[in-house]
């Protein structure tokens, strides 16, 4: 079967040219649960209310709201509402796992909601799926990024391409300018060390074993990444191989720059952190991982969100 060059759902800026910022997705999810806006979590980022919650302008508003869209901490609604995400009630309601972003698994799960789900975050899918490079530049990427819109229909313009690359790079690398000083204002993902700038406008991807990503992250990017290909494809595969897992788009492997050493290590450990619901073997030749549910496969997710933030 063909792979499409891009995700069936397609969606370029929207951040306003602002990286997602430490605080932002807990000042989203705080304005949408505020009493004046309850039941209307939408009205909370309409201009005259958003620059009054934030205290910034309206373009940061509507990036504010943009990012919280991306990462499921909000969602939209039937009859044009807005409400709170699973992600959002996950990390920030009752009894949230990190109301204040300050433990690494959210880092890492904000990053594979935007480069792995990618439900409005096209261009940093193509950056951590489709660069077969290990250094590449702005420029080069948005070329490559805009035939592939051309390719599936997709009318962008070139600038708007450009700007998208941009502003994803620097949602992993701080400006080397000393003008964001302040930490609220730091690039939340920039920790993880994804990528590291070079010369002359240059990035480069930093593989290997990821120490502070958490096997739960891992294997519930895992688990996500199959379900998501058993719709594509309509299957029902019981078992998914290493190669796949490591290597295919969209797999945790490509997303987190893990090396095979790296990947392998990790599916060793998926039997225990999954209570016996995901194995992982290596006989014969034979590499793969099967699924054997013994719960839900929401009461999985949830157990390995749990083990992601030692809960």
């Amino acid at each position: 079967m063909a792979i499409a060059p891009l995700p069936d759902s397609v969606q370029f800026s929207g951040h306003e040219t602002f990286p997602l910022r430490q605080l932002w997705l807990r000042k989203a999810y705080e304005a949408a649960t505020h009493a004046d806006f309850a039941g209307n979590a939408k009205a909370a980022f309409a201009p005259e209310n958003g620059i009054r919650q934030f205290g910034v302008g309206k373009n940061m508003v509507a990036a504010i709201r943009h990012w919280a869209l991306a990462c499921d901490v909000l969602d939209e609604q039937t009859g044009g509402k807005m409400g709170v995400g699973g992600v959002g009630r996950a990390l920030f309601g009752n009894r949230g796992l990190d109301p204040y972003l300050e433990k690494p698994a959210s880092a890492w799960w904000v990053h594979w909601l935007l480069a792995g789900r990618a439900t409005r975050s096209t261009t940093w899918w193509w950056v951590f799926n489709r660069i077969p490079q290990q250094t590449f530049d702005a420029e080069t990427v948005a070329d490559s990024l805009a035939h592939a819109a051309a390719q599936g229909g997709h009318r962008v313009s070139r600038v708007t391409l450009k700007r998208d690359v941009d502003v994803c790079v620097r949602c992993y690398v701080a400006r080397r300018d000393g003008r964001e000083v302040d930490d609220a204002a730091e690039p939340l993902l920039a920790d993880l060390g994804l990528l590291v700038e070079g010369p002359t406008g240059t990035f480069r991807f930093r593989r290997g074993p990821q120490s502070s990503l958490p096997d739960g992250l891992f294997a519930l990017a895992l688990l996500e990444f199959w379900d998501n290909k058993q719709r594509a494809d309509g299957s029902g595969q019981s078992t998914l191989s290493f190669e796949t897992i490591a290597h295919e788009f969209g797999s945790p492997g490509r997303v987190f720059k893990l090396d095979e050493n790296s990947v392998g290590d990790r599916l060793v450990s998926l039997e225990d952190i999954s209570e016996g619901q995901l194995r992982w073997s290596d006989t014969a030749g034979v590499r793969q991982v099967s699924r054997v549910l013994k719960e839900t496969p929401d009461a999985l997710r949830q157990r390995l969100l749990r083990h992601a933030y030692g809960k």
